[in-house]
């Protein structure tokens, strides 16, 4: 059921205790029973994201559910995080000398499989008391772990895979203790299959351990990069302080080649930062007075002396770090499917086992032979590898996104871009660099130079704070002119400008404020908006005396993008508010084929549903990329908006995907991710599928021994994490 936006609330919580899909979803079942709750629970991550009306639970009930379940919980947070690395690293190091102890025990029962000999041969080997001494404390402490979580699940009426483990291992444990306690040295024992399974799962439960440590490292890393301390000032005196008692005002100063500490805006110095972490582009970025700084983001040679804007969970690495996290713990609708069967794979899986022991000892009279062979039946099926297909994945996807600067707000619009038919594009800002320069500087007659025709113009617009007024002052400027003091400015509205400069009258407007005085202005005009510019026209002493060509050039990498997105298949709709001509203009030159000028900001998402539907009735997935906020009733209708280089909490909440960066080609680089992660999930549900279709029939026909089994079992989940791990092959710019 879906609520209000307004009335939600979000609560993440660290889940312990979970040994297979089947315990996530048996958390999810319990959690969504609730009234007004929505839990997504992910197996890889062991978090839960809890959406809930508010008023309808709490977190203190949430958690009693979860553990009422036969799991801990626990608030998320950066402590938390910190904590569950400690105590992760403290379980891995307990259970690696649990598998180590587990091995020398196991040892010698598999060694004297080697010495068989006849039909009793290998009970001759070892003792067997001495069997039963050794798979024993394999079985029952070694194995202890995974009594416990069956004896949790079939407490609360369900199963997982400890069910699954425990029934196989402590059937053949049983029959052996059996036939050795009534003394029938004419049967087999297998100590030493039930002793190898549980060392085999306890392997590849370590194995998985650290591959699925490996699919956070984008996080980690994230989380290391803010420094500790800051040198603030206080007092007049310079002081080393924590970075977490900073508030926004402090002052504080950054040394060159240091990591800046917080958000914060530089007051003094020049220096140049590399955001690379922040932008994936590693080109320096100049700062100096009234610039921006990013927490994380390492300072070049200069001394930077700063106020804090953002600290703590308010900084824009914070945020980012907050969005990859929800992305790595939501779930892709592709998900629904291996959901579905986790569900009932235990339940079934038992049901096979039962009918495989029935039918073997029904058909043979063996009741050996049917127990072993149930027994396979028990240690070859695992849900893990299909609880685990997706989570890994979009956690190693999402987690290379980020590192390239493209953050994924959730599982489905990374899945929904993979499925991208038609972007639309937003101009300025977006295809192009979104700051108006000088192009064309024009002498009408003659009668004054270029130079003089700029300084006249830059002279009277110090005074406005137009855009185009702003890159006539900034063109004079870089070219070294000096200006006069402009004197008697007045602003006629929908024109221009007038006033005077050095003694003379001056006029600098729109062509059309021009047009009924000089008909060579018009020739001159047209010209340049032929070629997509937007003209000023400039007069002294009321004689016209040249005109100036101003446009938002095309991004360098615009074309690029273009093409790479081309070549994936996804056609690119430009949608401006601009004239037809510089519509055209940047149309052509960004090698785009369709566009529509003019398009007011509110037309905009009506031209998006337009798209949507192509003709003969097909609908097309549409994206729209813009700038996050003045497009947001298009990024709003698209199936996919892609915010561009926003680096604001605002637009990361608005677009499915974010991009760091002024640049189309993050959009490409999302796309060309989504469909490489997907990709991958498909893989792994495949293989994850495959190994239980193929081995579960192979164990019900004896085909199976319970140790290749158990040795399968282990391999399945560990090849499953390990193949969404080459998704760290990836890289932005490479399809």
């Amino acid at each position: 059921m879906n609520y209000p936006e307004k009335t939600m609330e979000v609560l993440d919580l660290v889940i312990g205790g979970m040994s297979c899909a089947a315990c996530a979803a048996r958390i999810e079942k319990q959690l969504n029973k609730l009234p007004g709750v929505e839990a997504a629970v992910n197996f890889a991550a062991e978090r839960a994201r809890i959406r809930f009306s508010a008023g309808a639970a709490s977190a203190e009930h949430l958690q009693a559910i979860v553990e009422k379940t036969g799991f801990t919980a626990r608030l998320a947070s950066n402590d938390t995080c910190e904590g569950e690395k400690v105590r992760k690293l403290a379980l891995y190091r307990r259970e690696l000398i649990h598998f180590w102890i587990a091995a020398l025990l196991t040892l010698p029962l598999v060694a004297q499989m080697l010495f068989m000999s006849g039909d009793n041969g290998h009970d001759d080997a070892l003792p067997r008391w001495l069997q039963l001494v050794l798979a024993t404390p394999v079985q029952f402490w070694i194995g202890a772990r995974f009594y416990r979580g069956a004896w949790k699940a079939l407490r609360n009426g369900a199963g997982n895979m400890d069910v699954l483990v425990v029934l196989g291992t402590s059937m053949a444990w049983g029959y052996s203790l059996a036939v050795t306690l009534m003394g029938q040295y004419q049967q087999h024992v297998y100590f030493e299959a039930s002793a190898t399974v549980i060392t085999l799962v306890l392997l590849g439960k370590i194995l998985e351990g650290r591959a699925k440590a490996k699919t956070s490292a984008a996080i980690e890393a994230l989380v290391k990069l803010q420094p500790q301390t800051a040198l603030i000032e206080r007092d007049g005196q310079l002081a080393e302080v924590p970075v977490d008692l900073l508030i926004p005002g402090d002052i504080f100063m950054v040394k060159p080649g240091e990591a800046i500490p917080v958000d914060g805006e530089v007051i003094d110095g020049v220096s140049n930062t590399n955001e690379a972490m922040l932008t994936g582009e590693s080109m320096p970025v100049a700062k100096m007075a009234g610039s921006r700084v990013f927490a994380a983001t390492m300072n070049g040679d200069g001394l930077l002396r700063c106020r804090a804007t953002g600290v703590g969970t308010q900084t824009l690495l914070a945020g980012i770090i907050r969005l990859v996290e929800e992305a790595q713990g939501s779930k892709a609708p592709v998900q629904r499917l291996a959901d579905q069967v986790a569900s009932i794979f235990v339940p079934a899986v038992v049901a096979i086992a039962s009918a495989t022991f029935i039918g073997w000892w029904f058909y043979s009279g063996d009741l050996t032979l049917a127990m072993i062979n149930a027994v396979a039946v028990l240690v070859i099926a695992c849900p893990c590898a299909l609880g685990l297909a997706t989570p890994t994945a979009i956690m190693v996807g999402t987690g290379q996104g980020a590192k390239a600067g493209v953050l994924i707000r959730n599982a489905e619009a990374l899945e929904l871009a993979e499925k991208l038919e038609v972007l639309a594009v937003d101009k300025t800002g977006t295809l192009t660099a979104g700051q108006p320069v000088v192009t064309d500087v024009v002498s009408v007659f003659g009668a004054v130079s270029t130079q003089q025709v700029l300084r006249i113009a830059a002279s009277l617009e110090q005074g406005s704070t137009h855009p185009l007024a702003n890159a006539i002052v900034d063109k004079a400027k870089g070219e070294g002119i000096t200006l006069e003091m402009p004197r008697n400015m007045v602003a006629i509205a929908g024109y221009g400008i007038k006033g005077e400069v050095a003694g003379q009258h001056v006029r600098v407007g729109s062509p059309a404020w021009f047009m009924a005085e000089q008909q060579a202005v018009s020739n001159a005009a047209a010209a340049l908006q032929a070629a997509g510019r937007s003209v000023v026209v400039v007069a002294a002493n009321d004689e016209v005396v040249g005109v100036i060509g101003i446009a938002d050039p095309l991004r360098e990498s615009s074309r690029r993008a273009v093409m790479r997105l081309r070549q994936l298949g996804v056609d690119v709709v430009m949608l401006t508010g601009d004239n037809a001509g510089t519509a055209a203009a940047i149309a052509l030159e960004a090698g785009i084929d369709y566009y529509e000028a003019e398009v007011l900001p509110e037309e905009k998402s009506s031209a998006i549903k337009r798209l949507k539907n192509a003709e003969g009735g097909i609908q097309r997935r549409v994206g729209m990329a813009g700038d996050g906020i003045n497009d947001a009733p298009a990024l709003a209708v698209a199936d996919v908006s892609f915010a561009m280089g926003a680096g604001s909490d605002v637009a990361m909440q608005a677009a499915d995907v974010t991009l760091m960066r002024n640049d189309l080609n993050g959009v490409a680089d999302a796309v060309s991710l989504s469909r490489a992660t997907l990709a991958k999930i498909r893989q792994n549900l495949f293989f994850a599928f495959i190994y239980n279709v193929l081995g579960i029939p192979l164990a019900a026909f004896g085909l199976l021994n319970p140790v290749v089994a158990g040795a399968a079992m282990a391999a399945s989940s560990v090849s499953v994490v390990c193949s969404s791990l080459l998704l760290k092959n990836w890289k932005p710019g490479k399809e």
